[in-house]
């Protein structure tokens, strides 16, 4: 089945707000198995929304609509899908209770305005809202889409909020859309490789890249430092998933060696998953990345189990005090230096009591480089109570992606600490 995406709203026009209701809707819409064709993005303009409504209903077997459900004179979606479809806006008893929950639990008086929040198209689904007072649409039409003799249509008109859109697209829009198209089964497998280019990857494993059957795509998606590959399986509905498993033995004969993980979208959650499932700890020392490694773990739920803290070294001062980094080495070496990183990583780890610990220390640019230390020069450290391993890496002038490869580095480096550990 296809698949069109219109968010509605000037706020995304002028670029004021950042549209990630469609890269959210897209993603989870892909992994259901159905193919969005087009993204949309239009204005509050009665007119315009019309139009783009009425193109994608002639073009597609489903359109989902964001936006434009509020309570204000502005939204005006609901008004013009209720004219769209021939219909006249009612009160559902539904939304009306979804409402009125709502505002007693905040302990709001519920105003005129706001009751008319339960007033919908008479000919439309309400599919409960769990999360706010906008109603979720479902409107079905007879029209193109042929499914067990019997035509379908479907528009869904959804809030714009975007914790409240995605909470109704996993637990209420899709698993209805796949019951009404039948539509096939998406099996999603990600590897995440480091240490080699995407190009000379692609030329790497072109053998087996080949040999895949034709219902599994792969796609190559580099990321500050590494690749991660994206095995895509497309499955009938009816398909045993036991008997299921995509040809891995091919890719790993040829680039095992730059394979980290597999089944994880980042390196950070491969860290975090690792790390949790074998119940160590970890304790970070960052001068050039800024405490960017230790955001990115303590941002998923869970990583208090491992995470004992972080210390941010930005100044020798700090190094010294806090994690134990010689005077006369930084006076020697400097504090971009192997011998630094080495006393950071092996201080925190100490300190802090942890089983691993990272440090990082650089020139992240684009001023402070000299010629010996040019900009982008950083050395990284990973270490347990046995083994500290150093590695000297030079990224160039542009400070976020330094940044950002060095952490991604950071975590490679830890992960195979932690296999050589195991």
């Amino acid at each position: 089945m296809t698949v069109t995406i219109i968010n509605i709203g000037d706020e995304l026009l002028i670029g004021q707000v950042v549209n990630t209701n469609a890269s959210t809707m897209s993603r989870l819409l892909t992994e259901a198995g159905m193919e969005v064709t087009r993204t949309v993005v239009v204005g509050d303009v009665y007119k315009d929304i019309w139009v783009a409504v009425d193109e994608a209903m002639s073009e597609s077997d489903a359109v989902l609509v964001t936006g434009g459900l509020g309570p204000t004179k502005d939204d005006i979606t609901k008004k013009l899908l209720c004219e769209y479809f021939d219909s006249e806006l009612v009160e559902s008893e539904m939304a009306l209770e979804n409402v009125k929950r709502i505002f007693t639990a905040r302990g709001y008086e519920l105003t005129p305005v706001n009751r008319a929040q339960a007033l919908v198209p008479q000919c439309c689904e309400v599919l409960n809202n769990d999360l706010g007072t906008a109603p979720c649409m479902w409107f079905s039409r007879g029209e193109r889409v042929t499914v067990k003799g019997e035509s379908k249509k479907v528009l869904v008109s959804l809030p714009g909020v975007p914790f409240e859109m995605e909470w109704l697209m996993r637990n209420r829009v899709i698993p209805k859309l796949q019951q009404t198209f039948h539509t096939d089964i998406i099996i999603n497998k990600n590897i995440l490789v480091q240490g080699i280019g995407e190009s000379f990857l692609s030329d790497l494993i072109e053998p087996w890249e080949l040999s895949l059957p034709e219902n599994i795509k792969l796609a190559y998606l580099p990321v500050a430092g590494m690749v991660k590959l994206r095995l895509t399986a497309r499955l009938a509905g009816d398909f045993p998933l036991s008997t299921f498993h995509f040809p891995l033995e091919g890719l790993y004969a040829l680039a095992g060696q730059y394979i980290i993980g597999e089944d994880c979208e980042t390196l950070d959650e491969l860290v975090h998953k690792t790390l949790t499932e074998r119940g160590k700890t970890l304790a970070t020392a960052e001068s050039c990345t800024g405490g960017n490694i230790a955001r990115l773990l303590t941002a998923q739920a869970g990583a208090s189990s491992y995470f004992r803290g972080g210390v941010i070294a930005y100044s020798n001062e700090v190094k010294e005090c806090a994690i134990g980094v010689k005077h006369s080495t930084l006076e020697a070496h400097g504090a971009v230096s192997e011998e630094t990183v080495r006393e950071m990583v092996e201080g925190v780890r100490e300190r802090l009591g942890a089983d691993y610990a990272i440090a990082t220390t650089g020139i992240a640019g684009p001023t402070g480089g000299t010629a010996e230390k040019p900009v982008g020069t950083v050395w990284i450290a990973v270490a347990d109570a046995t083994h500290t391993v150093t590695q000297l890496m030079h990224y160039g002038d542009r400070r976020q992606q330094t940044i950002d490869r060095t952490t991604n580095q950071a975590y490679s480096m830890l992960i195979k600490l932690l296999n050589v550990s195991a």
